[in-house]
């Protein structure tokens, strides 16, 4: 079964369920993104640098036996490597065995110390994250608009940005706008506000960590839970489906063979199934009272989000 798609804003078109691989470990990703593209139908693979595991994501790749053009392919730019990001690029697809990717994304508006004391979370020494705070984005979205140029990537887009980022440190210097933004989004953190003004800007909202993150409390959430048993489905089926019903690219990660079909095929049924009504009542789940953004780096940097404390580390 294969995933419907959304058109970017470069006219590409971008299936709208695709594997998450972060905290999938190498040994285990392989043979999940061969299972994937070959036995469940999936034609898209988020991928990045920092996970640690793209050699693996390409071996799974090729096992798969599924042609390269068949296959939307996403990977990110991590926080050391805003200053080269070309060279980064072109490590990331060295490690995956690709030619170019189908998008690529600055994984955070952050720029850490690129000599400092780790490859990928350097700390000054109390402890907070060693971020170079003079950066300029727009100077990493340049060499973006660079890469793309070169044919390199086929569209480029962001992550973890929040209105306030796009609006003052991007956009008013983009020669292209970003294809999407790759943000937490689900029912406990559905920013409704952020993905009304990314559709604005004709920029695709993605979500990753659809349905939580480990022991989530989402899967037993009473709403999510009752309109399961109302349509047949399970509760990870309304989650998911909830996000490709208001056209959210949706990256649920899973080395489980069974999950990784049921994520793809759970979604899809749940997506037909649910009604405006239901969508509205699953809006308001968080705004009841259970509102909880479940990724919250120490970066020690405001990063513009709603519901997300600045701390810095031990704080």
């Amino acid at each position: 079964m294969a995933a419907p798609t959304i058109k970017l804003n470069t006219g590409a078109e971008i299936p709208v369920i695709g594997l998450g691989t972060w905290q999938s470990k190498p040994e285990e990703v392989t043979n999940a993104v061969e299972y994937a593209l070959k036995e469940a139908g999936y034609r898209h693979i988020d991928c990045a640098w920092a996970y640690g595991n793209e050699k693996e994501v390409g071996e799974g790749i090729r096992r798969s036996g599924v042609p390269r053009s068949e296959i939307f392919i996403t990977s990110k730019l991590w926080c050391t490597h805003h200053h080269r990001v070309e060279a980064a690029l072109d490590e990331t697809l060295e490690n995956l065995g690709v030619d170019y990717l189908d998008l690529y994304l600055i994984h955070w508006p952050i720029h850490l110390n690129p000599n400092g004391n780790d490859p990928k979370f350097p700390t000054r020494p109390d402890g907070s994250r060693d971020v170079l705070t003079d950066w300029k984005i727009r100077d990493t979205w340049a060499q973006m608009e660079a890469v793309l140029a070169k044919g390199k990537t086929r569209a480029i887009g962001v992550s973890n940005f929040s209105e306030k980022i796009l609006e003052r440190d991007l956009l008013p210097y983009a020669k292209v706008v970003p294809a999407v933004d790759q943000v937490e989004l689900h029912l406990y953190n559905p920013q409704l506000g952020l993905v009304e003004y990314l559709k604005s800007k004709g920029i695709v909202p993605q979500a990753y960590s659809p349905l939580g993150s480990t022991n989530s409390p989402l899967l037993q959430d009473e709403t999510a839970s009752a309109l399961a048993q109302q349509y047949g489905l399970t509760t990870a089926d309304v989650l998911l489906g909830y996000l490709v019903a208001k056209d959210i690219v949706t990256l649920p990660k899973s080395v489980t063979p069974a999950r990784i079909k049921s994520n793809l095929e759970g979604a899809l049924a749940a997506a037909k199934k649910l009604t405006k009504e239901d969508i509205a009542k699953l809006d308001g789940v968080a705004a009841s009272g259970k509102q909880n953004r479940l990724i919250q780096p120490p970066w020690g940097v405001d990063l513009g989000f709603d519901n997300w404390p600045v701390r810095v580390q031990g704080k």
